[in-house]
């Protein structure tokens, strides 16, 4: 335990679906600051038809993120959630984890229903149906599993490779379909029914606990010095951003923007009924047993893979982008960020067109009008989630606030303002390695409780605040349409 009136380094590994990073936090009494020690890219790679992510290079990166970061006290990790690896009988990974956006979950939901009910699936985890959860994905790998002595969510495969000891952290687990979030602890009931064998996990972990120390071999090859404990933190990257919303007390909307959008509450009890399931919203677990409700929704992924498209990937081109579609006549054309249908890469530009031109929309043809159209379409999108997850959860809410890298979209953040015509404060936009490197300094005494931790934060980082402008006809018109096509 360190003392509260200082203030120490702290590592947060933080691996997006795009790019990993080692950022270096300094908390304590008033203050939290945070860098850039090292980035690194994520390319997924495609082998025999299979989408797999490139684990080894992530590690590589992480190994040479900790290098560059200096001395810290403590090291946390948090990433995507739902994939894993798979280890052999002596703690090795067997092959690269399949990356979720792979097809090999087709048709696989329909089985699983055959056996076990969605309604059913949906009373007992409360998870919302995404053709990727981890339960699809481990009925589809089959006799891939019998091989197999262990399995490891991905921020704890790192976290094991570092350490050498295993755990799964919960936040990340309830992500998986296994979890009972009224409990805690695993469906042990569920998972004998659609032959899941939970033996393969290792035991669970919650934030703040130790999940070991950084052994000599990591040591060596970071040039730290020992020992560097590594602290479980709220590993499902969505858990650490919710942990470092920097609201004001409780009657708040959080929006966490990146590759998803996921937009919901915190509550303290899961909502498992019927209608909430109807609406596909999931009950994931968050810091302090706390409740994640919310809506996946597919986010500025649509934007990433156009500009792939475009080749204007760069900082420089998406601003002038942005310029082009803020001039662009607003709600001309919209589709649901939501579907399915946008779920695989490529061709994103034409699917959207295609999208318009079935419901009878105008086309968007340019840039700048595509741009327009996936901004306003999400803006939309967060405004139907917000509003289900108060109705559904019977909770009111003053104020949206918009966490992670869309918190840097000016005309997204405005637009969501616009849509759910409630305030929005935006940032920070480093929200899920600012909630890693929190939840670290309150294992080591350093920050308060969940309530301060968010307080400092506020007190803290740069924030924008957005207010609702014209009023709300056209968002509801636009709504309608988008329900009737």
């Amino acid at each position: 335990m360190t003392s509260s009136s200082e203030t120490v380094a702290l590592a947060a590994v933080d691996l997006g679906a795009s790019s990993g990073r080692v950022m270096v936090g300094r908390a304590g009494p008033g203050t939290l600051t945070l860098s850039e020690a090292h980035r690194f890219p994520n390319r997924p790679v495609r082998v025999g038809g299979t989408l797999h992510w490139d684990i080894l290079s992530l590690y590589a990166g992480v190994l040479d993120g900790l290098r560059a970061a200096g001395p810290v006290a403590s090291v946390g990790i948090d990433s995507w959630a739902v994939d894993y690896g798979l280890l052999d009988a002596e703690g090795r990974l067997l092959a690269n984890p399949v990356h979720y956006r792979d097809a090999r979950t087709e048709g696989v939901p329909e089985k699983v229903w055959a056996t076990l009910p969605p309604a059913e699936l949906y009373a007992a985890t409360g998870l919302q149906y995404a053709p990727f959860n981890t339960l699809y994905q481990l009925v589809a790998a089959g006799d891939q599993l019998a091989s197999a002595s262990g399995l490891l969510l991905i921020p704890d495969l790192i976290s094991y490779w570092l350490t050498g000891q295993q755990g799964t952290e919960l936040t990340n687990a309830s992500t998986t379909q296994l979890i009972d979030p009224r409990t805690g602890d695993w469906a042990h009931s569920l998972a004998d029914r659609v032959g899941v064998d939970l033996s393969l996990f290792a035991p669970l972990r919650r934030p703040g606990d130790a999940a070991g120390l950084l052994l000599p071999s990591v040591l060596e090859e970071t040039g730290l010095t020992g020992p560097v404990p590594v602290t479980a933190v709220g590993s499902h990257d969505t858990a650490s951003a919710v942990a470092a919303v920097p609201a004001r007390g409780e009657r708040f909307a959080y929006i966490c923007t990146g590759t998803w959008s996921l937009a919901g509450l915190e509550l303290d009890a899961p909502v498992l009924t019927e209608e909430s399931r109807q609406a596909n919203f999931t009950n994931e677990l968050g810091l302090d047993g706390t409740v994640r409700y919310l809506r996946n929704i597919m986010g500025l992924w649509l934007l990433q893979e156009c500009l792939r498209d475009w080749g204007t990937e760069g900082t420089e081109g998406l601003q002038d982008l942005l310029r082009g579609a803020a001039a662009v006549p607003p709600l001309r054309s919209v589709v649901d960020a939501g579907d399915e249908a946008f779920l695989a890469p490529g061709r994103m530009p034409e699917r959207i067109a295609d999208a318009c031109r079935r419901t009878g929309q105008p086309v968007p043809g340019t840039p700048a009008e595509i741009t327009r159209c996936i901004l306003d379409s999400l803006a939309l999108a967060h405004r139907r989630a917000i509003e289900d997850a108060q109705r559904l959860a019977d909770r009111a809410v003053d104020v949206v606030h918009v966490v992670g890298g869309g918190a840097r979209n000016e005309l997204l953040c405005q637009l969501t303002a616009d849509a759910c015509g409630l305030p929005v404060i935006a940032g920070p936009a480093e929200a899920a390695a600012l909630g890693n490197v929190l939840v670290q300094a309150r294992a080591h005494g350093l920050v308060g409780d969940r309530a301060g931790m968010r307080e400092l934060v506020a007190d803290t980082q740069p924030l924008r605040r957005y207010e609702p402008r014209g009023d709300q006809a056209a968002w509801r018109s636009a709504a309608d349409r988008l329900a009737k096509s």
